[in-house]
Parts: structure tokens; sequence; C-alpha cells
């Protein structure tokens, strides 16, 4: 193989249903932007070469008897090719040796902005390597090999990331029960599992706002999801009765949300957002779980004086925060403006269509 191929996928943000989604069969809604990462793979003399443009660094990587580890690169695209390695393997078929050159538009010199970016780059890796090896899978069988990859990594990802970049548009999400499905993959193969029913499984695309304007703003603080989900408060918080409330009243507000959308009613959507943050910052204050930020409440707090609704995008603790508006260039540039005087800064940043356009060979 002497060509190169080149995949892309969208970045996310979440629009409602942070933590609750981490529960199998509990939904979320999320937008994929306009902002992607891109994974072009073209033939190598190493077994697994990783060049990205968030490193200086060139990663070369030898294949072991358990594939390629983790640790020794970039996680979520080492076990994106581990993935794509065990499914060829199950075909008779052997993973080239490769090399993989990443760049992305969700970091800004290497400050990430809480966008999904290692979500991304898994779906963008997987589909390249699929690609290049000649290998055709539907949608849902590339993004359940990508929550097989990142559930391999961190079992607690909701896996919402993933399905944003790979569906593209705004969907209705609603996750399987991870460690059943890499229990399902241990005992029955890769391929079986790509094709067995996940039970609580749901992508179910969804129009966007009929006329809101949607504007993200990063508050200059990076965040780790993984490291909030995985936090002491977070975990004890999870173990009881008022998670279970949280969890029934952000299904009920997702729901809600999803049906606004479909129906166009953007006065419901903002109604729903506006309870989502409210719910968010409720649990927040009571059990101490770190999701909002002075710069978050900030950006919240001037969406609603500006006549929308804001929110943190995601686990909190950082990275931006949305806002839906009604279109206006005055409630836009007042909201922005108080932004600005927060320390939050407005991101040219759009929701994206479904459709978006792929890099091909070359």
């Amino acid at each position: 193989m002497s060509r190169t191929t080149v995949r892309a996928a969208p970045g996310k943000l979440f629009v409602a249903g942070e933590y609750a989604v981490l529960e199998p069969g509990s939904p979320a809604v999320l937008a994929s932007v306009e902002r992607e990462v891109v994974v072009s793979v073209s033939p190598a003399d190493d077994d697994l070469v990783i060049v990205s443009d968030l490193s200086d660094r060139v990663t070369r990587l030898s294949r072991a008897a358990g594939g390629f580890s983790t640790e020794a690169g970039p996680a979520p695209v080492v076990a994106a090719v581990n993935a794509v390695d065990a499914l060829l393997t199950e075909w008779g078929l052997a993973l080239p040796r490769v090399e993989l050159s990443i760049r992305s538009g969700l970091h800004s010199d290497g400050t990430k902005f809480g966008l999904g970016s290692s979500g991304a780059v898994a779906v963008a890796t997987i589909d390249a390597l699929l690609a290049h090896c000649a290998v055709s899978l539907g949608t849902e069988e590339r993004f359940r090999l990508a929550l097989l990859a990142a559930a391999g990594i961190d079992p607690r990802a909701s896996g919402g990331d993933l399905a944003a970049s790979t569906w593209g548009g705004w969907i209705l999400y609603r996750a399987p029960d991870r460690a059943a499905v890499l229990d399902l993959a241990r005992r029955r193969g890769v391929r079986h599992a790509l094709e067995a029913p996940w039970p609580g499984f749901e992508v179910r695309r969804l129009p966007p706002p009929r006329e809101l304007v949607v504007s993200v703003g990063w508050t200059g603080r990076p965040a780790s999801t993984s490291d909030r989900v995985a936090s002491g408060s977070v975990r004890t918080w999870r173990g009881g009765d008022a998670h279970r409330e949280f969890v029934r009243c952000s299904d009920a507000c997702v729901t809600a949300l999803a049906d606004a959308l479909e129906r166009g009613d953007d006065a419901l959507v903002l109604k729903e957002i506006r309870f989502a943050r409210r719910l968010l910052a409720h649990v927040d204050e009571r059990h101490g779980l770190g999701i909002f930020t002075g710069g978050l409440t900030a950006l919240c707090d001037a969406a609603e004086e500006a006549g929308g609704a804001g929110k943190p995008s995601g686990a909190g603790g950082g990275d931006c925060g949305i806002a839906l508006l009604e279109p206006g260039e005055n409630a836009l540039g007042r909201m922005r403006a108080h932004w600005l005087a927060a320390g939050v800064v407005p991101l040219p940043i759009h929701t994206a269509l479904p459709e978006r356009t792929r890099a091909g060979d070359r």
C-alpha cells in the first residue's frame, strides 16, 4: 500500500445530560462542531509511528503479544489501533506497518478547549485505518469499535463524544453498559460485539434549534473529564439516593429537550437548557462536585441576562460552556462583553450538520 488515507472527525458539545449519561440507558443531547481532528495513514518501516501536532516528538511503537501499549503513546490513538488490529486478526488479516499523522483543530497551542479531542481522534483513527486496509464498516459498527477501544482505557466514559464525532450534527445518545460490552468482546470476539444487541444503547438524529444561535465560551481553564468523573466526591454522590433523583430529573429534561428540538420549539429548548443548568448547579452546591467555576457561572449568568440560556458543556471544572440566544446582534454583543469582562473567551466555533466533508485518499 503506497497511498495515504485521510479521514476526519468533528469535536463535540454536550448540550444536556452530563453525568446522567454515564448510567446505561440515560439520554444526553450532543452536537458536533465544525472543528475537526484529521488523521492521515501512510506506510511505515516501523510497526506503528505516531506524529502529532500536539507533541514535538515522534512515537515509534513495536507490536507485542497483547498489542501496542497504551502507556507508550497517546492512549486514545493506541487503543483505537489495537481495536482495529483485533478485528482484523479475527478476520485473518494483518494490520500493516503504518504512520499516523494527526492534526487537531480542537486545541490552541497545545491547550484543549473541552471539545472532545480524545473521542474525535479515536474515531478519525479508526476510520482512517479501516479505509487504509480496505475494510468497510457501517456507521454504527465504527462507533461500536471506537467505544470498545475507549472503554478498554476507561469503562466509566459514556461514549457520547464518540457518538457525536461519528454521526455528526445533533443527536440524542444513550450509552450501553460498557462493562457488559467489554465482557461480550472478550468472550465472543470483537466481530460478534459489533453485531450483537447492546441493551440501553441508542443514537437518534435531532434537528438543530430552529433559530437559536449557539455560542461557545472558553473559561481559560482546561479540565479533565475522566479525572472529574473519577473524583472521590463524584463517586460518593453516584452511590446515593440524591444521584438517582438527579438522573430521573435529567432524563426528563433531556427527553423534553429532544422533543422540543424535533418540534422546532425554541422557547422550550431555552427552558430545558436553563433547567439543565439549575440541576447541575444544585448537585454541585450540595455535593461539592466542582462542576461550576467562576468563569462558567459568569458565562451562564450573562447568557440568561441576554434573554438566552447557558450551561457548562461537559463535566465542568473548567473547559467551555455553551449559550443559546435568540438571533440579534445586540443580545449577542452584550453577552460576549460580559464574558470578556469575566475572563471568558468567545470561541469562533459553530455546530455542524450531520453531512460533513471527509478528506479522501491521495
